[in-house]
């Protein structure tokens, strides 16, 4: 059952999505004719929003919250990506390739802004500008999760966590004194859906980074003094430019984890 969550105001909520680049050639007032129109999904911690046999044409927009998005395999599940607020998903349902058994949950209350396929094309037909973004971001999500299949396939189990650990560094670190910081406390278990592994050989990996003084573990939170160190180690290579998670780069701006200490 969706817990109750306060209503946000239509300038708030006109404020929150004109910094998705997604939506930058419009106007705030043609970005408010989209809030009347659509709608809004609030739901709770634990909740799925879709599963496979729910996906239709539509797209979303994470106003509020946290979401992991993730697909199943021979009874296991993979992350594909966390997502927080300002992100643009759901695109893939408007192209021939459909991520099969991909399922969203939510890891916190959430409120997510639905767009149907109508009105998705009838915004691409009237600003061109749209269907650019959009295409752009079709091609990056593509990009970033086809890196993710190589890295399972191709690298060990301790790179594969340091590449991990280095993306989340991008995505979510917080800055202080000496060190960074990864605000969110990932379980094992959690952090093995998202580099293809089990929860024991992600707990080896964790301790042979921390032998190597690559990380430290502190009340389930994890530290990182030196980022280069991460990056330099064998097979760990990673590139923001190519592997950054697409929804990061086109909502930069938005409110969401990177906050200050």
């Amino acid at each position: 059952m969706s817990e109750e969550h306060p209503t946000m105001r239509e300038d708030e909520q006109v404020e929150l999505l004109s910094r998705v680049d997604l939506f930058e050639s419009l106007s705030k007032e043609e970005i408010r004719v989209l809030v009347r129109q659509n709608s809004d999904v609030r739901l709770g911690e634990g909740e799925t929003f879709y599963a496979p046999w729910q996906q239709g044409g539509k797209l979303f927009i994470l106003k509020k919250g946290r979401m992991r998005l993730y697909r199943t395999e021979g009874g296991r599940e993979f992350t594909l990506e966390v997502v927080d607020a300002g992100t643009v998903f759901g695109e893939m349902a408007f192209t021939p390739y459909r991520l099969r058994e991909s399922y969203a949950r939510v890891m916190e209350p959430s409120i997510i802004f639905v767009m149907e396929r109508a009105a998705v094309e009838r915004l691409i037909e009237e600003k061109p500008q749209v269907g650019i973004r959009l295409i752009s971001l079709l091609s990056e999500r593509l990009h970033y999760y086809e890196t993710r299949m190589e890295d399972i396939t191709l690298k060990e189990v301790p790179a594969r966590l340091a590449s991990l650990i280095l993306f989340l560094i991008e995505s979510e670190g917080v800055q202080i004194p000496g060190e960074i910081r990864i605000p969110t406390r990932y379980s094992h278990e959690h952090l093995g859906t998202m580099i293809g592994a089990n929860r024991e050989a992600v707990t080896r990996a964790f301790g042979r980074l921390q032998d190597e003084g690559t990380l430290q573990l502190r009340r389930r939170l994890i530290y990182v003094d030196d980022v280069e160190a991460s990056r330099e180690r064998p097979g760990a290579s990673w590139r923001k430019e190519e592997q950054r998670a697409p929804s990061r780069r086109l909502c930069s701006a938005f409110p969401g984890r990177l906050a200050a200490p």
